[in-house]
């Protein structure tokens, strides 16, 4: 089950998304993760990242930062719980591997290699994860980033399978993730 998001929110994501595309002149490109910022940076992106937030009308359900956390919040917003990220994880893993053509340019190392670990709970999802639960559900990726260069990403499935299908995600520092919901 996607949790409905007001359609808003939508529109105002995907106004933001345009012009920073028109800007940009590309797409999402999957990437692994980076280098990961100190405990200060972390602390102003994330006060980066809540102002945004505030800005959309939305706030993040926090979700357990245990390294699973980009399964936990998945799971969130497919299952309205963050209970099922080992399934959702699992899923995800057999996308890569039904579909290594479309994802080992992307990944640093070995292919073999980033699938064992990837499969390791407590293993941080990359935007390659992402990409390929995209490309899995059907469904469109909406993250609210704390980059100061782009407070946005969409990450599109190859096949949309659904209208209604869109994930909200906040990403911080590039250490978490959380779902977000609209403000009550």
């Amino acid at each position: 089950m996607i949790v409905e998001n007001d359609a808003a929110i939508a529109r105002a994501l995907q106004e933001e998304l345009s012009r920073i595309a028109a800007a940009e002149g590309s797409g999402h490109v999957p990437k692994t993760n980076g280098e990961i910022p100190s405990e200060d940076e972390q602390m102003s992106d994330h006060q980066r990242l809540l102002e945004r937030l505030k800005l959309y009308n939305l706030v993040e359900k926090e979700v357990q930062g245990d390294g699973n956390c980009q399964f936990r919040s998945l799971s969130d917003q497919l299952y309205d719980s963050p209970e099922h990220h080992k399934f959702v994880r699992e899923q995800v893993i057999e996308q890569l591997k039904s579909q290594p053509q479309m994802y080992s340019s992307y990944v640093p190392m070995a292919y073999d290699d980033y699938l064992e670990k990837m499969s390791r709970s407590g293993q941080w999802g990359d935007h390659v994860t992402l990409q390929a639960a995209a490309d899995l559900y059907g469904i469109k990726i909406f993250m609210i980033t704390s980059f100061k260069d782009t407070c946005c990403i969409e990450i599109l499935p190859k096949v949309l399978k659904s209208n209604n299908g869109v994930i909200y995600l906040s990403f911080w520092a590039e250490v978490h993730y959380n779902p977000v919901r609209r403000m009550r």
